[in-house]
């Protein structure tokens, strides 16, 4: 999808591959530090910590992918109450390419994942919103096809 203007674009990628340069501004979204990358070496702009999953949510997840649409709709939850996801917000707002960083080994299960999408739902809304299409809902269902 082409980003309309301020839009952000953003990537997933481990902590532990190399940083590039179009990683843009690199943000670690995980809880705690991924074992091995030292801080420096790592190229961090920013680590989010409080954005990540409750310590809870996080081991009872267990990166098992059995789970992952639960966790999906509990991470979800979580993040409606969490002011960090405001402070994500605007760090986002701010980059045209941001890189969020994971630690999971599994790249499709994990937490960065669930806020890419998140972030990418809220900026279809806005866009509907600002384009006059003021429903976020799907469209009604038509059973009679002959009338408007």
């Amino acid at each position: 999808m082409p980003l309309r203007p301020g839009m952000t674009q953003i990537r997933l990628k481990r902590a532990y591959d190399q940083p590039a340069g179009e990683d843009g501004f690199r943000v670690l979204v995980d809880r705690l530090w991924p074992r091995g990358p030292r801080k420096d070496a790592a190229r961090i702009d920013a680590w989010l910590k409080d954005v990540a999953p409750s310590t809870e949510l996080r081991l009872w997840f267990g990166h098992e992918p059995a789970r992952w649409e639960e966790f999906r709709k509990r991470y979800e939850t979580e993040l409606k109450q969490n002011p960090a996801l405001d402070e994500l917000r605007s760090l986002l707002a701010g980059h045209k390419q941001v890189t969020l960083l994971f630690g999971a080994k599994d790249e499709a299960h994990n937490n960065a994942v669930v806020l890419r999408d998140v972030y990418a739902h809220e900026q279809a809304v806005s866009t509907c919103m600002e384009s006059g299409r003021h429903s976020t809902s799907s469209p009604p269902d038509r059973r009679d096809k002959g009338r408007p």
